[in-house]
């Protein structure tokens, strides 16, 4: 039976009910709620503005005398840098200004006679 269509069932995808997703409100509705059960959910949570998102620059002790040769006093604050991490070797003694500085970084430069000042 045809229902007065002809051979070919109409035209257009009208054999196959739809095209695509056409038909998950009414026809498809058991295929889409076995299939798809989160398909008419719609977005969830909350993604913050990246123009908000504040990351610290940071730099490693152990980086100081590559990045800063022969200078005693460093402006880590001038020179880009928010934060002094402990990773690496302090061969010589440095004074360094910064904004944020960890425990550890601290203590090396110290251990070798340097100075660390955190910045307000």
């Amino acid at each position: 039976m045809t229902h007065g269509r002809g051979k070919k069932a109409g035209r257009g995808a009208g054999l196959r009910g739809g095209r695509g997703n056409a038909g998950l409100n009414k026809h498809r509705y058991m295929h889409m709620i076995k299939y798809m059960p989160n398909h008419f959910l719609g977005r969830h949570g909350f993604k913050r503005p990246q123009s908000i998102i504040k990351k610290d620059k940071c730099i490693n002790v152990g980086q100081l005398e590559e990045g800063f040769p022969g200078k005693k006093s460093i402006y880590l604050d001038k020179e880009g840098f928010d934060k002094l991490l402990g990773g690496g070797k302090v061969n010589s003694s440095f004074k360094v200004e910064v904004k944020k500085a960890s425990a550890k970084a601290v203590e090396k430069i110290k251990e070798n006679g340097g100075e660390v000042t955190i910045l307000k």
